[in-house]
C-alpha cells in the first residue's frame, strides 16, 4: 500500500467545494433560523399546508431526530422533519420543509428522475459498498488475472456517480417548486422568500459537491486502471 499524490489532483477540487458548501449551508441556515416568518408558521405547518393544497392529505408529517436530517420517504408516504425545522417558525425552517414537500409532489407526479433514482437505490447500495473493495482486490491481482476484476469493481462504483448525477435534477426541481409554493400558499411573501431561497441554494451546492466527488473518484480509478493496463 502507498499514498498516490495523483489522488489529490482528482479529489482536492471536490473536497474544497464540499467544505465550502457545508459552510454555506450552516451559515445560511443559522442566519435565517433567527428570522421568523410573518405568517408565524413552523416548518411542520408549512409542510402540511403545501401538502393539503396539492391534495396530498395521505402524506404524514413527522418529527425525526438529527440536525437537518429532513427527508421524504416515498415508500411510506411520510415527510420527516428535524426538530430545527419541524418546530421552528423561521424562514430557514419553512424553506427546508417546502423543499421536502417538493419531493412528495414529484412522487405524486411520477417525476422521472426521482422514479429512476429510487429504482437504482438497491444497486447503488451494493455498488458503493462492494465496488471499491472489488476494485482494490482486482488491482492487486492484475499481474495474475489482468484488470477484469478491477473493471467489475469500477463499474459497480460507477453506480454511485450515476446516482449523484441523477440526484441533481431531483433536488434542483424540488427547490424550484419550494420557492414558488412558499409564496403561492401564503407561507411567506415575496420579500421573505429571499431568505428561504438563500438556504435552498446553499443546500443545492452540497449536491453539486457530492456529484463532483463521485465523478472525480471514478475518474481517478479509471486512470489507475489505464495505467495498469499499459504496464500489462
Amino acid at each position: 500500500m502507498y499514498f498516490d499524490p495523483m489522488y489529490f489532483l482528482f479529489a482536492l477540487p471536490a473536497l474544497l467545494l464540499g467544505m465550502w458548501a457545508q459552510f454555506r449551508v450552516s451559515s445560511a441556515f443559522g442566519k435565517y433560523s433567527e428570522v421568523g416568518t410573518r405568517s408565524g408558521m413552523t416548518g411542520a405547518q408549512a409542510a402540511r399546508r403545501i401538502l393539503d393544497y396539492n391534495g396530498l392529505q395521505n402524506v404524514a408529517v413527522e418529527r425525526v431526530d438529527g440536525f437537518l436530517s429532513d427527508h421524504y420517504d416515498p415508500s411510506q408516504k411520510i415527510l420527516r422533519l428535524s426538530s430545527a425545522v419541524y418546530d421552528q417558525p423561521s424562514l430557514a425552517a419553512v424553506g427546508v420543509a417546502a423543499h421536502e414537500t417538493g419531493h412528495a409532489l414529484q412522487d405524486k407526479e411520477h417525476y422521472v428522475p426521482l422514479t429512476f433514482r429510487s429504482a437504482i437505490v438497491p444497486a447503488v447500495q451494493i455498488g458503493s459498498s462492494l465496488g471499491p473493495i472489488i476494485f482494490m482486490v482486482g488491482l492487486f491481482m492484475t499481474q495474475f488475472v489482468g484488470t477484469t476484476v478491477a473493471w467489475i469493481g469500477l463499474i459497480l462504483f460507477a453506480l454511485s456517480a450515476i446516482f449523484a448525477l441523477v440526484t441533481l435534477p431531483v433536488e434542483f426541481d424540488a427547490s424550484n417548486r419550494a420557492k414558488k409554493l412558499l409564496v403561492s400558499t401564503g407561507i411567506v411573501d415575496n420579500n421573505e422568500v429571499k431568505g428561504a431561497t438563500a438556504v435552498l441554494d446553499a443546500a443545492a451546492l452540497t449536491y453539486v459537491a457530492a456529484a463532483l466527488q463521485a465523478i472525480s473518484t471514478l475518474l481517478y480509478y479509471f486512470t489507475i486502471l489505464q495505467r495498469e493496463g499499459r504496464r500489462g
